[in-house]
């Protein structure tokens, strides 16, 4: 094992290619995946602000983005290419940026280092995991430009529509190269998965016990478990929606499927097939993409409010509670598809279930945060704009779980905005506190709180002017998906909300600018620091930053489980978990 500033003789023999290109070192892996999906975050961003900017101005031109991306007719978004941004925002959000940067950025890099390993337990099977997103990269990259218009199936790509949206004679559908790139992006996943696991389950240092583990490892276990079983649903669903596009099978493709009044098709298949398995992996998608958010916030609370975490072994039992209730519920995103009341009635109950295990976790955090004393660095804040987020997400889910109140609701504004809190609102903000909580350990420097702060503010404040207002808009029946606001003549009086929402998802995306040269800028010029500059009790501060090949330069033994804090047996108010507790004084009989 090297410690800091060393090199072995087996890292000297690397060549820059297997060392920064395909490696199997978990921590390079770990830092591919981060650099990846935040380049696509700024892509998904400016996507996003071309669906904004059609919706406050329809039909305008977009000056700047628009020529760059959307038109050569000076930025002017016509009506099926608007289709197509909707679906590739959405694409890119999910499935090249929220998901890989939680599961395979985070946990490739922390996973190891946490339990007191020195690498994944498979890190071939690591390094491929992450080359195989580049061919889905490339293919949903590929069909944004395929003519005529790009995939446009929305980002669940549901049948009819996703089957019979056709390219230009002689190129590939882009509709087709959006399935397969999501097929790629299946594997990787499955890949991670299997090595998550195992490397859990198996390779944890001695003492290291279940429950002595960090919620953050908690929650990608339980992720990794909800990925193994949930995803090849999924990838054969993509599969057979292939078939059908490619070699004309009848799994989704109904009988004398009619269009402009002619039989475009004929398969005696159910769409609604693809909806149930679709959903089946996409709910719990969802909890794939918040879990270990919640594990990371649960940490860096514990850590900033300098006391143990309230409840560690509820807040357990109530990730594996969500994520069992999880694979229950994928039936409440298709009350309207005509199911029988009392399946809907099941899925209903099933659904406002989760609210319990969800309600433990949020009084377990603010029962961590009462009457301690509160270090309001950059990743608390965003810690604390997470719990407060995802509350405002959890109670609009509420609403939606509720049949009655969903079938007015459904496909309006108020779903995007209970999405949009729960996952850029509640878990991108998770991410940007465990960047900055985490890149000391990456790269062994500090960013700037200053800039941190400035970052934190205007996101947070104009996340919401952009998302809470969405609430407002659902709340009447907007729809989503909807090009032109003033098709519907009785929402026109409403109109400049949409014109707020859209200046304040302008201001929201260029205050990401902060960010994105503290991070930069930090990486080599950042202030250098020790092993623990927060003073936290995790493994992981044991180890050098940045950590070398083996990740400690000692054998880590866990003795206690990771949150003493404010220990009466240690000298100061934080307890490494690889401190040996201190020998009992010898016990003297009294002389006679």
């Amino acid at each position: 094992m090297s410690g800091q500033g060393e090199m072995t003789v087996w890292e000297k023999s690397m060549s820059f290619v297997s060392t920064y290109v395909f490696s199997r070192d978990h921590k390079i892996i770990g830092l591919q995946f981060l650099f990846s999906t935040l380049l696509w975050f700024l892509v998904g961003g400016l996507l996003a602000l071309g669906i904004r900017w059609q919706l406050a101005w329809p039909w305008s031109n977009m000056p700047v983005i628009g020529p760059m991306l959307f038109s050569a007719e000076g930025g002017q978004i016509s009506p099926e290419f608007y289709t197509t941004l909707f679906t590739m925002h959405a694409t890119v959000m999910i499935f090249f940026v929220i998901i890989p940067i939680l599961a395979g950025a985070f946990g490739n890099y922390l996973i190891p280092l946490m339990i007191g390993a020195d690498d994944m337990a498979f890190p071939t099977l690591n390094m491929l995991s992450y080359w195989l997103m580049w061919p889905a990269f490339l293919l949903i990259g590929a069909s944004f430009f395929t003519a005529p218009y790009g995939a446009g199936g929305g980002w669940t790509s549901y049948p009819p529509l996703s089957a019979m949206v056709e390219a230009a004679p002689g190129s590939m559908s882009a509709q087709t190269l959006w399935l397969l790139g999501i097929t790629f992006v299946g594997f990787s996943s499955m890949m991670g998965s299997v090595n998550y696991m195992t490397t859990i389950i198996q390779m944890r240092a001695p003492g290291m016990t279940m429950f002595r583990l960090p919620m953050t490892i908690w929650g990608m276990f339980i992720t990794a478990i909800l990925q193994a079983f949930a995803l090849p649903v999924l990838t054969a669903a993509g599969v057979m929606q292939l078939t059908d596009r490619m070699f004309g099978t009848g799994f989704f493709i109904p009988e004398n499927l009619v269009v402009n009044n002619s039989v475009a098709a004929s398969g005696g298949g159910q769409p609604l097939l693809w909806q149930h398995l679709f959903w089946f992996y996409s709910h719990p998608a969802v909890y794939i993409m918040i879990l270990p958010a919640m594990g990371m916030v649960s940490d860096m609370i514990a850590c900033f409010a300098r006391k143990p975490l309230f409840g560690y072994k509820p807040m357990v039992y109530s990730i594996s509670g969500i994520a069992g209730l999880g694979f229950i519920v994928w039936g409440h995103h298709m009350f309207v598809s005509g199911m029988n009341p009392v399946l809907g009635m099941t899925f209903m109950v099933s659904t406002m279930m989760i609210a319990l295990p969800s309600a433990v976790k949020t009084f377990n955090w603010l029962g961590t945060i009462w009457g301690s004393q509160i270090r309001f660095t950059t990743p608390m804040l965003f810690s604390l704009s997470f719990v407060a987020m995802f509350i405002i997400g959890g109670l609009s889910g509420i609403f939606m779980a509720a049949t009655p109140v969903d079938i007015f609701i459904h496909d309006t504004y108020f779903i995007v905005a209970h999405f949009h809190y729960v996952l850029f609102a509640g878990t991108a903000m998770a991410v940007f506190g465990a960047i900055y909580f985490w890149f000391p350990k990456m790269f062994g420097r500090m960013m700037n709180e200053t800039l941190g702060k400035i970052h934190f503010f205007l996101t947070f404040i104009f996340l919401n002017g952009t998302f809470y207002t969405m609430h407002i808009l659902g709340a009447v029946g907007f729809p989503r998906r909807l090009a032109d606001p003033y098709d519907y003549p009785t929402f026109a009086h409403l109109q400049p909300l949409n014109e707020f929402m859209t200046v304040c998802a302008i201001l929201m995306v260029a205050s990401q600018v902060f960010f994105a040269f503290n991070f930069i800028y930090s990486i080599f010029f950042g202030p250098a620091v020790g092993r623990n500059p927060w003073r936290c009790n995790g493994l992981e501060w044991t180890a050098p930053s940045p950590p070398g090949h083996g990740n400690f330069d000692f054998q880590p033994i866990v003795y206690r489980g990771p949150y003493e804090y404010g220990s009466p047996e240690a000298d100061e108010d934080y307890y490494p978990q690889t401190e040996a507790p201190p020998k009992e004084a010898p016990v003297v009989a009294p002389a006679h």
